[in-house]
């Protein structure tokens, strides 16, 4: 019980700490790509500051050894089915990004599918990460336990 309101403790530290990173430099949004797109991760970015930024930080770096990072992560590169399961399903168990393994639970977080796919689309363009593919709210729906 203790180490779990230290490691809160720490968190909100960080959080409050962390430089905020709303610039649109953070994010690889450009003139090209679809309005659909543009607005998905528009909205992605109010879900992941609601819900996310607790845990992976503003700067999508999480913290070591607690939270995996998000930016620039071959895990999510990788997996995007395994990650759009885990936001609808929570995660436990070992998952190793950028090399390092991290072995904490995420709870699901109660989202609908059109804010799973949202979110998605945002930490699919922020921090460095490029990931082409669109996620649909349709794409969303077919990920199963």
């Amino acid at each position: 019980m203790l180490k779990n309101i230290s490691l809160i403790i720490i968190v909100l530290i960080l959080v409050t700490s962390c430089k905020n990173t709303n610039s649109k430099q953070d994010l690889a949004i450009n003139n090209t790509q679809d309005p659909k797109l543009k607005s998905s991760i528009q909205r992605g970015k109010t879900v992941y500051s609601d819900f996310c930024v607790s845990c992976h930080m503003p700067n999508g770096k999480g913290v070591p050894k607690a939270f995996p990072p998000l930016a620039k992560s071959d895990f999510l590169k990788n997996n995007q089915e395994k990650s759009i399961h885990a936001i609808k399903y929570g995660l436990t168990g070992k998952i190793t990004v950028n090399g390092i393994t991290y072995n904490s639970a995420m709870v699901p977080l109660g989202l609908s599918d059109s804010e799973i796919a949202d979110v998605m689309n945002y930490i699919n363009n922020a921090w460095g990460n490029n990931i082409s593919n669109i996620i649909t709210t349709e794409k969303v729906s077919k990920i199963q336990r």
